[in-house]
């Protein structure tokens, strides 16, 4: 069995370490943890390891956030991974930092990725993994917020929540959906 996680993000040094990049830090962090190397393939830096006789394909988009749903048709379809295999790994402003959601399917709220996966796609019906990034901003520095970097307090916090995320993630790939729901949407 085949399964495609897409982490969502944008490529560049000056993206590297932002709150919209949460979706490759999780799939590098997957890689890392698997022994599995990066390569730049089309639209997408790609990764794969085997995992509880699974074959798993990391995917960081490389079309920027507001294409991501070009890699995602272009590697499933290639790969042959049927949209329930499909997870996509997003930052999320309506949740609060350290608050991780994953579901089979939903809306986009308001996330450009997400949005462009679903226009690209033509219906919302795969899973996502949504990882709060809070919303402390003022009116209008939205994007100024997500496309800035971690506070301190936020930083010491992010291996952890990482590692659960992955953990999330791998449940998705050998559980049932349900089951990586009840993980991941627990506090």
């Amino acid at each position: 069995m085949k399964y495609l996680i897409v982490g969502l993000g944008n490529i560049g040094e000056e993206y590297e370490n932002t709150r919209h990049n949460i979706g490759f830090k999780v799939v590098d962090a997957l890689a890392k943890a698997h022994n599995a190397t990066f390569r730049l393939d089309r639209h997408a830096f790609v990764a794969e390891f085997s995992y509880k006789s699974r074959t798993i394909i990391l995917i960081k988009p490389t079309t920027y956030m507001n294409l991501s749903g070009k890699a995602l048709h272009y590697w499933a379809q290639k790969e042959k991974v049927p949209i329930e295999n499909v997870l996509v790994v997003v930052d999320d402003l309506a949740l609060p930092f350290e608050t991780l959601r994953m579901k089979g399917k939903g809306s986009d709220g308001g996330h450009n990725g997400l949005k462009h996966i679903q226009a690209t796609l033509g219906h919302q019906n795969y899973a996502r993994l949504r990882f709060g990034v809070g919303n402390n901003f003022s009116k209008g520095q939205q994007i100024d917020f997500v496309l800035g970097e971690w506070n301190r307090s936020e930083e010491e916090q992010l291996p952890a929540l990482i590692h659960k995320t992955a953990e999330a993630v791998l449940l998705f790939c050998t559980q049932a959906l349900e089951r990586a729901v009840m993980f991941t949407n627990q506090k």
